[in-house]
């Protein structure tokens, strides 16, 4: 279906804030504009990106005015953007407001997927560690200050509110595999990240101190592996360990998520993490 004149009219072009509730991983006008003097940076191609990233797993249709809140990219920009989203395949109009993604936007990832041989060899790691536990497994690397999911069991089982699959992104701070990969950071590179990070408290649980994050990052450096519990979402609890590879750098995170109500922290300790050892080792030797 083409876009029509209704659903790409552009009645109001005032650049505004991105809503609160945009997802995490949403690029924003005021990104974007932080580029202005880069002669070489494409506005137009990062207000197209942005765009694109801007549809959420939770609401598969959006409209023109909900994309420019998420994004505060202009009403008129996003119009285009959606233009020409939808000449290239990526982008369908579904009615005379909304739009969604195509099934041709999984090609954008799927050249990374299928070029990096730790991610092609995790999946059956992935599914024998879940049919042996019963659980979920998921291998996930850090982007920027979230940790981005690049595998995850075929049996995974939803636990979360929100459905996790193979793209997926969650904050750092307060899950066990973004904490893997923060303590697998340069000393450097830590003191950045907890200098600008916002540590938002997604439950009464979630750790909000600076110096008390960097305590726990020094404990999961010390032991190998990282345990929260119900920090990101109550009933939640996940169990994580870092993959390294040859040269002893902390690559990517494979854990375990399970219900809080269903196993204990000292089974999760006693069970999972010699699973996980054993799986992040094999991959280990892939990532060398």
């Amino acid at each position: 279906m083409q876009p029509t004149r209704a659903n790409l009219r552009s009645p109001n072009t005032t650049s505004r804030k991105p809503a609160a509730t945009e997802p995490a991983d949403t690029w924003t006008a005021d990104q974007i504009a932080a580029y202005a003097g880069d002669p070489d940076f494409m506005t137009s191609l990062a207000r197209g990106l942005a765009v694109v990233r801007g549809f959420s797993q939770q609401q598969r249709g959006l409209s023109i005015a909900q994309l420019s809140l998420r994004t505060g990219i202009p009403r008129a920009a996003v119009r285009r953007c959606l233009y020409t989203l939808e000449k290239l395949g990526y982008v369908a109009a579904e009615d005379e407001r909304t739009f969604a993604l195509r099934p041709q936007i999984l090609s954008l990832g799927h050249a990374y997927l299928s070029s990096t041989p730790l991610v092609m060899a995790a999946q059956p790691v992935l599914d024998r560690v879940s049919a042996a536990l019963y659980e979920s497994c998921s291998l996930a690397i850090m982007d920027s200050d979230e940790i981005l999911y690049v595998a995850r069991s075929a049996s995974g089982k939803r636990l979360l509110s929100i459905d996790l699959g193979v793209g997926s992104r969650l904050p750092a701070h307060c899950t066990s595999m973004g904490r893997v990969l923060l303590a697998g950071l340069a000393p450097d590179d830590l003191a950045s990240y907890l200098r600008r990070v916002k540590l938002a408290p997604h439950t009464g649980r979630t750790i909000v101190s600076r110096e008390r994050l960097a305590e726990v990052l020094a404990g999961v450096r010390d032991v190998g592996y990282a345990l929260v519990d119900q920090e990101l979402e109550i009933g939640l609890r996940s169990i994580a360990v870092p993959v390294k590879d040859s040269r002893s750098r902390v690559v990517a995170a494979i854990n375990i998520g399970t219900q809080a109500s269903r196993v204990s922290v000292a089974e999760m300790q006693r069970s999972f993490l010699p699973a996980l050892r054993d799986a992040a080792a094999e991959l280990g030797l892939i990532a060398a």
